[in-house]
């Protein structure tokens, strides 16, 4: 079995690569590519694989992690805030299309029963298709991404309702089923658990996870989340899909969100292609080609009517016209969940088999057709908008905004907030530069964020983190973590998000800088030798070098790389005109007694550099400083004087400062 299911994955992974490499070659979207994989493995074509159940469960997986995901970027603010769109929009759009397909099904003489659940059938849309095409093209914040989700989310809801009257429609309902007062109750319920695992219980056990530093239990942690609400959500009735989507919504609400979506990205893109090949295989390539004129006809019917319907629901709920159309093509196709629908009406006697496969045929033709109309959508917008039509229509009826900003831009990210972290912070708020720390510590997050720091859970190395601390729009990326590996993957995955941040990075060794500044840095700090310059700053200053002299130093050992400490033979860059020192040349501070000879004497009369060979660069008097003292500046007791001269000088000087005066003579 295992062998099998192997053999299936390695079939499926090798063709999907051949398949998207043509693909991408003609401009074909993926989801396309991924279907027509199905097709041609699947039993209908070359019968590469024929346990398509297995695919079918590795296909499940996939929907769950995609609305999981989904979820994760949204929140019950946002759902709060499409309320309209799900209510108003969801029930319209579903309610609208089914009287609509009933009422042509009766006209050519379909019995009332079966054309109901023909409109069932053809009311739904493909959740997993339309959210993972908005999501790649960002345009999930968009006013067409919100009000798809929310009528999407509204046909997720109705389905148990539409599952509990197919027996009813039959005329062999017997009772068994879920009754409509308990299916309320038990969402009731399932609400409330969302709520209460939102607020306290999801919060608390990540907190608790996180502080364990083990990414692998932090992953299975978020996995068991999302199954588990799943399998919860489905076991009361409503769909896998749904729940996962609340699963993703519970931990939206954390501050462990986007560390979620990091870990959990990866293995969503595998499992969703699976899904898109499973739907390609249910396709009977021999029936669609006998009846191709038949399917063309009914694909296109379907596409139009479910466009037009959305259309004008995504219009009566106040929405511009551009934003109804791109809508109303978005969710144009027939959704998975139809399948599911349809072998329940099957296993009644609602449809016989040659409508089943016609049904499979349209349903696959309007899901390989979704990319397309997205992609086109908006120049059919456009060509709308030039129409001669009422301005209610064309503008709408509420305020559409546009995606949100970032909400910060040109800003510092911080990854680590360690002593150097905290420096870089306290900088950053003393100079008025916007910044958003990355840290790992679950306690440091919560205790910084209680304090005000814009801090937030995550590991940098997954580009959704770094994502989410707004890395499109950063100036400059400094990473201050002591973890050698992750420093490196952190400025590749930075680079790669980012081609224009300057990423400033601190190491322990000075030997890593070629390698940290191939894969992107800008600057690399070495622990091991900023003490280094630092002492040998201190060194020179003693030496007398003057301050501009000792930068322009500094600054040539950074630019060479640090090489005059790592190479016993490199000549020090600049030392030989470093050559304001001379020896025996001192710079002193000596203190005038109060009844030293020279109190009450100028400069002048006292003449110092004749009789010591000593200059007074300046004089502290109290909180005055005079520089460049002249010859009539008139020397007190209590002075401070800073002198310059021969070291053997100075200190006769200093027995002269203390001396007392005789008869008031210098």
């Amino acid at each position: 079995m295992e062998a099998s299911i192997l053999d299936e994955v390695v079939i499926i992974f090798g063709l999907s690569i051949a398949i998207l490499f043509i693909c991408s070659r003609l401009r074909i979207p993926a989801i396309v590519g991924f279907l027509i994989t199905g097709m041609l493995a699947g039993p209908h074509a070359l019968g590469l694989i024929q346990d398509t159940g297995t695919v079918g469960e590795l296909a499940e997986i996939g929907v769950i992690l995609l609305l999981f995901t989904i979820g994760l970027e949204f929140s019950f603010r946002n759902l709060l805030r499409i309320r309209r769109a799900v209510l108003l929009g969801g029930s319209l759009q579903v309610g609208v299309t089914i009287l609509i397909v009933a009422a042509v099904a009766r006209f050519i003489g379909i019995p009332w029963q079966q054309a109901i659940f023909f409109g069932f059938l053809l009311s739904l849309s493909s959740t997993a298709i339309v959210l993972s095409i908005l999501q790649g093209r960002s345009e999930m914040e968009s006013p067409q991404g919100q009000t798809a989700l929310g009528i999407l989310i509204f046909q997720d809801l109705i389905i148990i309702p539409m599952m509990l009257l197919v027996p009813i429609l039959a005329g062999t309902d017997d009772g068994s089923g879920m009754s409509i007062p308990l299916f309320l109750a038990t969402s009731a319920g399932i609400v409330i658990f969302v709520i209460v695992s939102a607020k306290w219980l999801v919060p608390t056990l990540l907190f608790h996870v996180a502080r364990l530093r083990i990414p692998e239990i932090f992953l299975l942690s978020v996995v068991l989340i999302c199954l588990f609400t799943a399998w919860l959500t489905a076991s009361a009735g409503l769909s896998l899909s749904l729940g996962a989507f609340l699963a993703g919504m519970i931990i939206s609400e954390s501050e462990y969100s986007h560390e979620a979506i990091g870990a959990i990205l990866p293995f969503k893109d595998v499992f969703t292609s699976f899904f898109f090949v499973s739907v390609g295989m249910l396709l009977n390539l021999t029936f669609l080609f006998e009846h191709l004129g038949l399917i063309l006809l009914l694909t296109a019917g379907v596409l139009v009517l479910k466009a037009a319907v959305a259309g004008a629901a995504t219009l009566a709920i106040g929405y511009s016209l551009r934003t109804a159309l791109l809508t109303g093509l978005a969710i144009s196709q027939i959704g998975e969940f139809s399948f599911v629908l349809a072998e329940t009406g099957a296993s009644y006697g609602l449809i016989d088999n040659g409508a089943y496969q016609a049904f499979l045929a349209v349903t696959i033709l309007t899901m390989i057709a979704t990319p397309f109309l997205i992609d086109g959508a908006p120049k059919a917008a456009s060509l709308a908008m030039t129409l001669s039509l009422p301005e209610r229509i064309r503008r709408g009826t509420i305020r559409e905004t546009a995606p949100e900003e970032p909400r910060m831009k040109d800003h510092v990210i911080i990854i680590g907030f360690g002593l150097g972290g905290k420096n870089v912070a306290k900088a950053a708020k003393a100079a008025d530069i916007p910044y958003v720390i990355i840290e790992m510590n679950p306690e440091t997050v919560r205790e910084e964020r209680a304090k005000g720091e814009p801090i937030h859970y995550g590991d940098a190395t997954h580009r959704a983190v770094l994502g989410h601390a707004g890395i499109r729009t950063a100036k400059v990326v400094v990473v201050v973590i002591s973890d050698p590996s992750a420093v490196r993957r952190i400025i590749s995955t930075a680079r790669q998000a980012n081609p224009h941040v300057r990423i400033i990075a601190r190491t322990r060794y000075v030997g890593d800088i070629a390698d940290l500044s191939s894969l992107g840095a800008d600057e690399v700090i070495p622990e091991e030798y900023v003490t280094s310059i630092e002492i040998f700053n201190r060194i020179l200053s003693a030496y007398l070098i003057p301050r501009d002299e000792i930068e322009r130093f500094t600054a040539e050992v950074r630019a060479d790389g640090y090489v005059l400490f790592r190479s016993a033979q490199a000549a020090a860059p600049g030392l030989q005109d470093l050559g304001f020192y001379r020896p025996g040349a001192e710079i002193e501070t000596l203190r005038v007694g109060q009844d030293a000879r020279i109190a009450g004497h100028t400069l002048a009369e006292a003449n110092l550099r004749r009789s010591f060979g000593v200059t007074v660069l300046a004089v502290r008097r109290g909180d005055e400083v005079i520089t460049a003292p002249s010859g009539d500046t008139t020397i007190r007791g209590g002075d401070v004087c800073v002198v310059f001269g021969p070291e053997d000088q100075i200190a006769d000087l200093d027995r002269y400062f203390r001396e007392k005066a005789e008869n008031n003579t210098i």
